[in-house]
């Protein structure tokens, strides 16, 4: 391995989990190589559903306004059971939205990934290119040496210090560093298809998403952006996946809400809906992200939001040990904290699962009868962002069995403050490094917090009241119009968040003084 390498990362994958990493990557300097096999967007959507942290990183990377005309809110999910009652309801939660974004959207995959590649292919310090096929590797203490090789069968290889493997559920990264999958208990055959309907089959359909919680046929039905629906339709017992996945095998299923002349068919395909997690998520100096790492049913439509959270999480991390702000040990807190965040959200997506394909009548009545009871009779609106769980493990300033009740691995809002030309929502000027939010004003901290602060990251005051935006070297006071950020702390007890590059909350204070000494414990052991 050359002493110095071509590359720091070199990104295997140029799906979105491959080109939101080499967009983080490129945009913090790093000198990054992004390959895949193929050579053009995939022109069919796949992904349908994104959420506000991801449109978060969309809006870190100056892409929000490019991807906004390709998504639209969610329309609530309304789930009916056996008898076609109503029995469970998720919808978003009421403005003010706590990350600055809608918080569930659904959007058109091809553009967007369309948007992304033409951005990673802007920054000066990456280079993409297409028609590779990854073949294998090698690593030592220095770097990771990856083989690869065009469509002509011509052969080279890349230098990198680092390597992220992006490259889907058949990961080729996966199988080169011997990573097993473990299996999560959920198997089962589908059928998805996604239709563009003309304005007579609009009036036939639902006006919000559904889940069909039927015995006979558990079925899932999503209103996408525009004329785009989805169907996500349970395959039987003898059923052939492959004539299913034809054009006569969706219509045959289809004509329940619509026929041939109310839509066209865009993608018809059939899977089987899987629950896996790898066992492992780094091998030396080459990590695994996105499909390659995880996958999951569909039913809360995360498979893509994890695959970006993973980039999100290891982006950072790999900036500042290559940037040598933080020892390498750091890059182990990556697996630690997104397997463990993969698994449970996993579990409660198989949950959702679990009511959605129940087969058999008698349960299927008795799982209705018990939601209703639960409720108190009364369907009650969810939150789908109240589903995702806080981070669990890794870099947390967290004791020994302490749960995230305090704020701690929860993500951190985003709220609109008074910024020197108006209200502007807060990333947009405080940055996307490390960043101290306190209500306390600046007057009242320690002295020694300022000095200390300035070394880790921004300090953002937003005190009662406060209107007037001031700012001074890597620290500013504002007001928050909305008390979007008042009302977080307020509800977790604590007046000051640390909040990490990728806006979860490493630990929080009651006051000055226990800021202080949480700030100067973080950098003892980021070094």
């Amino acid at each position: 391995m050359s002493t110095h390498p071509d590359y720091d990362v070199a990104v295997v994958g140029f799906g979105p989990s491959g080109a939101v990493a080499a967009a983080l990557l490129g945009q913090a300097g790093l000198r990054t190589l992004v390959i895949d096999r193929t050579d053009e967007v995939y022109p069919k959507p796949r992904a349908i559903a994104l959420d506000h942290e991801i449109m978060r990183v969309f809006q870190n990377l100056g892409l929000a306004d490019a991807v906004a005309p390709f998504c639209e809110p969610f329309t609530p999910s309304e789930y009916y059971g056996v008898d076609g009652q109503l029995i469970k309801r998720l919808a978003t939660v009421e403005p003010p939205y706590p990350l600055g974004h809608t918080p569930s959207m659904v959007f058109t995959q091809p553009p967007v990934e369309a948007a992304l590649r033409r951005h990673v292919r802007e920054l000066p310090t990456v280079d993409v290119k297409l028609g590779l096929r990854f073949t294998g590797l090698e690593q030592d203490d220095a770097g990771v040496t990856l083989h690869l090789e065009d469509a002509g069968g011509k052969r080279s290889a890349v230098q990198a210090r680092y390597a992220i493997g992006c490259d889907g559920a058949s990961s080729a990264v996966r199988e080169a560093l011997g990573i097993e999958l473990e299996d999560l208990q959920f198997d089962e055959p589908w059928l998805v298809v996604d239709v563009q309907v003309n304005e007579r089959g609009l009036a036939k359909l639902p006006s919000t998403s559904v889940q069909y919680c039927e015995p006979g046929r558990p079925c899932t039905y999503v209103i996408g952006p525009g004329n785009h629906r989805r169907w996500e339709i349970s395959l039987l017992p003898g059923e052939d996946p492959a004539w299913m996945a034809t054009e006569e095998g969706a219509w045959s299923v289809l004509q329940r809400w619509i026929g041939p002349d109310d839509a066209t068919l865009w993608r018809q395909a059939s899977y089987r809906f899987h629950a896996l997690v790898a066992k492992e998520w780094r091998n030396g100096r080459v990590f695994i992200a996105g499909d390659a790492a995880h996958q999951q049913p569909p039913f809360l439509g995360q498979g893509m939001c994890q695959g970006v959270r993973d980039v999100a999480n290891l982006a950072w991390k790999l900036r500042a040990v290559l940037g040598g702000e933080a020892g390498e040990a750091l890059l182990d807190t990556y697996a630690a904290e997104r397997r463990e965040h993969v698994r449970q959200l996993t579990t409660r997506i198989k949950e959702i699962g679990a009511v959605i394909c129940e087969r058999d009548a008698v349960k299927a009545r008795a799982r209705d009868a018990a939601l209703l009871n639960a409720a108190g009779g009364q369907v009650k609106t969810q939150a789908r962002q109240d589903i995702i769980p806080p981070l669990s493990a890794g870099l947390l300033a967290t004791d020994g069995g302490k749960t995230a009740a305090d704020g701690t691995g929860r993500l951190f809002p985003q709220p609109r403050v008074n910024g020197p030309a108006g209200p502007v929502l807060l990333d947009d000027i405080a940055g996307t490094g490390w960043r101290i939010v306190t209500d306390l004003p600046v007057e009242r901290l320690p002295a020694g917090l300022l000095p200390v602060a300035a070394g880790l990251g921004m300090l953002v005051s937003l005190p009662p009241g406060e209107e007037r935006f001031t700012s001074g070297p890597h620290r500013m006071q504002t007001g928050e119009p909305d008390g979007v950020v008042a009302g977080w702390l307020a509800r977790h007890g604590v007046h000051a968040a640390v909040v990490r590059p990728d806006h979860y909350v490493y630990g929080v204070a009651g006051d000055g003084a226990g800021l202080l000494a949480l700030v100067a414990g973080l950098k003892d052991r980021l070094q």
